[in-house]
């Protein structure tokens, strides 16, 4: 294949594909999804991906609100954390604390909608992208290991999957990480420390951590919406 051949794959794989339209085929994919997050050897094994949607979210945020990210870490258990540098007050410092719980949320949302409008592999591409150029930024071999293994699995998928199975597999990722977002919204609900973010958000505001919890609660609920509404319509 030479070089003229290869563009016009990547290109062919940047076009917009089919929308998933196949009752039964939507369904599994909702199924599979539903089940990576309640059965717990699935659930170890694709965690990792929450975690690093997580991790970069306080990132972009971060870097948004004028922030320096010097890097990442996605621990063995799972957990995680990234550094951004500037003041360690103010509300750059506020908003890149509050973005790591709604992130999953937020581009799960946006996947199960750029799936069934046909945007699949466009978006496998961007997802892509961000993580090759996130190892920049990995701060473990844990943390190399579980980025490398999220793009290889989207990257395969980019460049082998079918348009059909892509979609169906983006539209599966979303769901995937809309779920995954009230697990570990969940999870930090049960624990309450002082080092979770909604704890170090009370330390940095006047706001208690409970109502920082309701806020990440009203975020994924809208996603939730969202997508949920988005995918009745089709199944009518």
């Amino acid at each position: 294949m030479d070089i003229g051949e290869i563009l016009d794959a990547i290109g062919g794989r940047l076009a917009p594909g089919p929308v998933p339209d196949d009752g039964p085929w939507i369904l599994l994919a909702l199924a599979v999804a539903a089940l990576a997050v309640v059965v717990p050897p699935l659930w170890r094994l694709l965690r990792p991906g929450v975690t690093i949607v997580h991790e970069l979210g306080h990132a972009a945020v971060g870097i948004l609100m004028g922030r320096r990210f010097t890097g990442f870490v996605v621990s063995a258990d799972m957990s995680g954390h990234a550094v951004t540098v500037g003041p360690r007050r103010g509300i750059g410092r506020i908003l890149s604390t509050w973005a790591g719980y709604p992130a999953p949320a937020v581009l799960g949302a946006l996947l199960v909608q750029i799936a069934l409008h046909g945007w699949a592999r466009t978006a496998l591409f961007a997802a892509l992208v961000v993580l090759v150029v996130s190892l920049v930024f990995t701060r473990s071999g844990h943390t190399v290991l579980a980025v490398l293994a999220s793009a290889a699995g989207i990257g395969a998928l980019w460049w082998w999957g079918s348009p059909a199975l892509t979609a169906l597999l983006t539209l599966a990722a979303g769901v995937f990480l809309l779920l995954g977002a009230w697990r570990h919204l969940g999870s930090v609900l049960r624990r309450g420390g002082r080092q979770d973010d909604p704890g170090q958000l009370a330390q940095l505001t006047p706001v208690p951590a409970a109502l920082w919890n309701l806020s990440f609660t009203l975020v994924i609920a809208l996603g939730s919406w969202w997508a949920g509404a988005t995918l009745v319509d089709l199944l009518r």
